[in-house]
């Protein structure tokens, strides 16, 4: 995608390089049409097709995020956000998932007119400097590469705003504090990694999966129905059921125990009734899956107070 930068593109631009030391430049149309992109977004795995008009902007985006991306543009169209970095979850050409801060400006003729956004796009795994790697450490679980607990808890709060729908599944590995005792640590953690890897085989691109806890993993899946998220859970618990991992001389046997909830008009409400579906299928056996408890334990209200 080739483009010539107008003269007021081009003072536009120093604006934005002069306040970032690396760059993706992106120049997309009123509508969020990318008409140019520099080749430095290939170098993170993005690759987009040589045309008159491009991908959409919202196509780098995990569909869980498209919209606040959507909104941040409209906002910059009508001049009514100043130019900040704001970090989004986006997605690669091989289907993987990675965090990205962007910057946009409106882009003016000389009439005034508005006719389109510049922006810079910048990985923040690694290729910003200590500080864009501190960012992205603090929303990365290490030993998994899943997101934590804090990436998973903001991106859910969004998915309650939207009242698009949805649910969230909670998976804790059964007995994982006795594989610990049992084999030390190490293997523990390669329970964990297996067990995440495993998971997202079972995921559809749009669901998000995080380590939110030692053994626990939370699944956002926006626009499941209950039924459609019950479906996806079933068949990973069936699926664990009948493998061993070669974990250890002998392998292990993983299992886990699931919990599931709509997505709520509230985060608290939430997670309130994710982990009381997953009390339950640990109290009834593990090794099991539960939507939705009727029932609340004097522990778990006291938990999100």
């Amino acid at each position: 995608m080739g483009a010539i930068f107008t003269s007021r593109e081009e003072s536009v631009l120093c604006g934005l390089l002069a306040e970032t030391t690396t760059d993706i430049i992106l120049k997309t149309d009123r509508d969020g049409f990318i008409i140019h992109a520099s080749p430095a977004l290939e170098r993170f795995g993005v690759a987009l097709p040589s045309m008159l008009i491009g991908p959409h902007l919202l196509d780098l985006v995990h569909p869980s995020q498209a919209g606040a991306i959507k909104a941040k543009h409209t906002a910059v169209l009508g001049g009514l956000q100043p130019p900040q970095w704001s970090e989004f979850l986006g997605r690669t050409d091989n289907g993987q998932q990675k965090w990205f801060e962007i910057q946009m400006r409106a882009l003016s003729d000389d009439n005034a007119e508005i006719y389109g956004t510049l922006a810079i796009l910048r990985s923040m795994e690694g290729e910003g400097g200590n500080g864009e790697e501190l960012r992205v450490s603090s929303m990365t679980d290490p030993l998994t590469g899943l997101s934590n607990r804090k990436a998973f808890i903001a991106i859910l709060e969004h998915l309650v705003q939207r009242e698009d729908g949805g649910c969230v599944a909670l998976f804790d590995i059964d007995h994982f504090r006795a594989i610990n005792l049992q084999y030390g640590q190490t293997t523990g953690d390669k329970v964990l990694v297996v067990f995440s890897d495993f998971l997202r085989t079972f995921m559809r691109s749009e669901d998000i999966i995080s380590r939110i806890g030692g053994e626990s993993v939370g699944i956002l899946l926006p626009h499941a129905t209950p039924d459609q998220a019950e479906a996806i859970c079933r068949r990973i618990i069936g699926a664990l059921s009948e493998i061993r991992d070669s974990i250890g001389e002998k392998g292990i046997s993983i299992t886990a125990s699931t919990g599931i909830a709509r997505i709520a008009s509230s985060l608290d409400d939430t997670m309130k009734r994710a982990e009381l579906a997953l009390f339950f299928a640990k109290a009834k056996g593990r090794n099991r899956l539960e939507i939705d408890g009727n029932a609340q334990p004097p522990w778990l209200s006291a938990r999100y107070a």
